[in-house]
């Protein structure tokens, strides 16, 4: 069997979308399942709207994702001359031909079959005619001699086999009257040169697909395979836009969600394993194959995907893979950097702080008390449990803590029950009025926990500004 090869193959002209994501995804996974080759090709041909900006995005967005390329990277604008090498070579076997329609001539053959209710394409007009005949002011685009008997079929691992008539395709630009060569016959060119096997894309290329076969045959290289994936829509199953979350994958970064959530949540996106809802990466690489993509569009819906988050925060990230994703966060929200030692309290408390978190933000902010500056503001919800009722109760409870020596979980746990059993009251009564003067909200993690992360200087003074 030939080496399975992939490509994914965006255009420079904007960040990677969250379908751009999917796709290259799908292409990752296919190759890893079959020990072949990724490749990335930046399709910047269109020099006007192509950015360093926006290739800069897309590696970015790529690599957060872990989906990093088998090889060289391809810039298909650098292999221009190859692309136009082949459409003279179409030219000279009288596949292609010399077209010197001007722009009003293309305009006037538009409106008459609209008017007519045809096609919009090319008539075809110089089709047969002697480039002799060619006006000598005008430059010529080479278009190519497309088929117009029969039909091109399209043997496609997700839509099945699809047909459509040669007849109803026009004879495409190969080259601009400038010398420089089209989208179509660039990616043509570049998939056979790169030796790619198997093209896994959006289904609005299914089109595109007809046209380049054509051309595929035409040269006599070797088809590839195809797999058009439906796109992705929104919840309301409309086309997906940014309402929807049609957005750069790096928005989903500084949204607080974690690269193998997003990435387990695309791979559900029009794929599945059975009933299978969290999978690995490695349980990913070991079942993806085509058969699995469904014909149907998917709907993008962003409390699945946070809850998806929310389970890999607590069951699958590693707590230090936690510490390093939300810091940069909760140092943005104190506005400075956390000392070292603070660095340690974070790391400590992260394995409780996570149970409550959907995403790297929640996980930030609920972390946030720990390194408040004194006196804390209270929440007007905390501020109920702070009334005169708690004021001795607090003073009693601070001395109890004052007489601990070794300050840790365990011995701060049998303190407060000892307590609540000696005054006779409910635990309550003495852990609402302890959970604001020490985080300043009326929910956190389990008081002893709180009382060990702040450590015994820093809650006793909490505990004293409130007394």
């Amino acid at each position: 069997m030939k080496k399975v090869v992939t490509r994914f193959a965006p255009s420079p002209t904007g960040f990677l979308h969250i379908g751009g994501a999917r796709t290259a995804l799908f292409n990752w996974l296919f190759t890893r399942h079959h020990g072949g080759d990724f490749r990335i090709r930046i399709e910047d041909t269109d020099r006007q709207r192509s950015t360093q900006e926006a290739v800069d995005a897309i590696f970015d967005g790529l690599n957060w994702l872990g989906l990093k390329a088998d090889g060289e990277i391809i810039f298909q604008y650098d292999y221009r001359e190859r692309h136009a090498e082949v459409a003279h070579q179409l030219l000279a076997q009288g596949k292609a031909y010399k077209c010197y329609c001007s722009k009003e001539e293309l305009a006037e053959m538009r409106e008459t079959a609209k008017a007519k209710g045809l096609p919009l394409g090319y008539d075809g007009r110089w089709r047969d005619r002697d480039p002799a005949d060619g006006p000598k002011d005008i430059a010529p685009v080479i278009r190519f001699k497309a088929p117009k008997d029969g039909e091109i079929i399209i043997k496609d691992h997700v839509q099945g086999n699809v047909t459509v008539k040669n007849k109803e395709l026009d004879d495409m630009i190969l080259l601009r009257a400038d010398g420089t060569p089209t989208y179509m016959l660039s990616v043509v060119v570049d998939d056979h040169d790169m030796g790619v096997t198997h093209i896994i894309r959006g289904d609005d290329h299914l089109t595109n697909a007809a046209r380049q076969a054509q051309l595929i045959n035409a040269i006599g290289w070797d088809l590839p395979e195809y797999a058009h994936i439906p796109l992705i829509h929104g919840q309301d199953g409309a086309k997906l836009s940014k309402r929807h979350g049609a957005l750069g994958v790096d928005a989903y970064r500084d949204m607080g969600y974690l690269p193998d959530a997003l990435k387990n949540y695309l791979l559900r996106l029009g794929w599945a394993h059975g009933d299978d809802e969290v999978i690995s990466e490695k349980q990913a690489i070991e079942w993806f194959d085509l058969d699995a993509i469904g014909k149907s569009p998917s709907r993008f819906d962003f409390n699945k995907l946070e809850n998806l988050n929310g389970i890999y925060m607590r069951e699958t990230a590693s707590d230090q893979t936690l510490f390093e994703g939300c810091l940069p966060f909760l140092e943005s929200k104190l506005n400075r950097q956390l000392t070292e030692v603070e660095q340690e309290t974070l790391l400590k408390a992260l394995s409780e702080l996570k149970n409550r978190a959907k995403n790297l933000i929640d996980l930030a902010e609920s972390a946030l008390f720990l390194f408040a500056e004194r006196p804390l503001d209270i929440l007007p919800k905390a501020m109920k449990s702070l009334g005169d009722e708690a004021k001795p109760i607090l003073s009693k409870i601070y001395y109890a803590l004052e007489n601990i020596s070794d300050w840790n979980r365990e011995n701060l746990q049998k303190t407060i029950e000892n307590f609540v059993e000696k005054e006779e009251i409910g635990f309550g009564k003495v852990a609402q009025p302890l959970r604001a003067a020490l985080t300043g909200s009326n929910v956190s993690p389990g008081i002893s926990e709180v009382l060990d992360w702040l450590g015994k200087n820093e809650s006793m003074a909490r505990i004293k500004d409130q007394m």
